[in-house]
């Protein structure tokens, strides 16, 4: 069983679309969206729910009103701003709770606990493509990737368990703590980008953090037609650090067409150019 990364080194760059419609051209594959802050594959893959779990994320302070005496010594220490008071009693805003646990072991009372936190929930669903595994991300919770390893864990026991080829993740945009929690450990990275500016910039530093933790990668680069001259640079920068451009796919109005119709794939050019991307990864990764 391997395990396909779809990742863009920035948002914005249809990371989501593409690995939309790799869900639909990969034969006996588990589908995981890694991407919990905005978690949106479901939107075109329709999954029906088999099991949803809660996530416990960090512990949260909650103050005792019975045992409070209002010192403001948990005020004094918070560095997240989020201690206030209603007359003389601390109250925790616990949107801005941090969970670090200074004001627990600061106040002098003991009134002031650390209380288990649900920080958003794991789903199992079926979708017409395949088994999918993703997670939904409670409102203000902060994602350190443990909810990204949790959702890998799971895609991967359930490919096991279905004796499936592949795991295709839709992972989270950027390079930060998810993403490495995405990164890691997987087969192969198809790294979207854009003919822009920002575009090269995040290529450039996605392409290094792939380096680093070893993972082979590949460029696609999406609306390549917008900008043919930064597309031609960004096929050389890619050609000058070895890595190859599995496909360049055109503008084209069908895709956002196709997409509010609910469906995962056109017909259009882009659609086709898709179809010659998921051929080449395939046949890179052997599945």
């Amino acid at each position: 069983m391997k395990e396909l990364l779809v990742v863009s080194g920035k948002g914005g760059t249809g990371k989501t679309t593409i690995a939309a419609a790799l869900a639909v051209l990969t034969q006996d594959k588990v589908i995981a969206d890694c991407d919990v802050d905005a978690a949106d594959l479901w939107l075109v893959l329709h999954p029906a729910s088999i099991r949803k779990d809660a996530f416990r994320g960090l512990d949260k302070a909650i103050v005792d009103r019975n045992k409070c005496i209002g010192c403001g010594l948990c005020f004094e220490v918070c560095r997240f701003d989020a201690v206030g008071f209603e007359g003389q009693i601390a109250v925790i805003n616990r949107d801005s709770c941090e969970g670090c646990g200074v004001c627990f072991r600061c106040c002098p009372q003991k009134a002031i606990e650390m209380k288990e936190n649900i920080a958003g929930h794991v789903m199992e669903s079926q979708t017409k493509y395949g088994y999918m595994v993703h997670a939904q991300l409670g409102v203000g919770e902060e994602n350190s990737g443990r909810l990204v390893a949790e959702v890998r864990k799971r895609a991967r026991e359930a490919a096991e368990r279905l004796d499936a080829r592949c795991v295709i993740i839709d992972g989270p945009p950027g390079i930060g703590c998810p993403v490495i929690s995405a990164v890691t450990g997987v087969d192969m990275a198809l790294v979207v980008t854009e003919p822009t500016v920002a575009g090269r910039h995040d290529l450039e530093r996605i392409l290094d953090l792939l380096s680093h933790f070893k993972v082979p990668a590949v460029v696609c680069v999406n609306k390549s037609d917008l900008d043919e001259g930064r597309s031609l640079e960004i096929a050389q920068y890619c050609a000058s650090r070895c890595v190859e451009v599995v496909g360049e796919i055109p503008f084209d109005e069908d895709v956002p067409r196709t997409l509010a119709q609910g469906q995962a794939l056109g017909t259009g050019q882009a659609a086709r150019e898709m179809r010659r991307v998921a051929d080449r990864v395939h046949s890179l990764m052997a599945i």
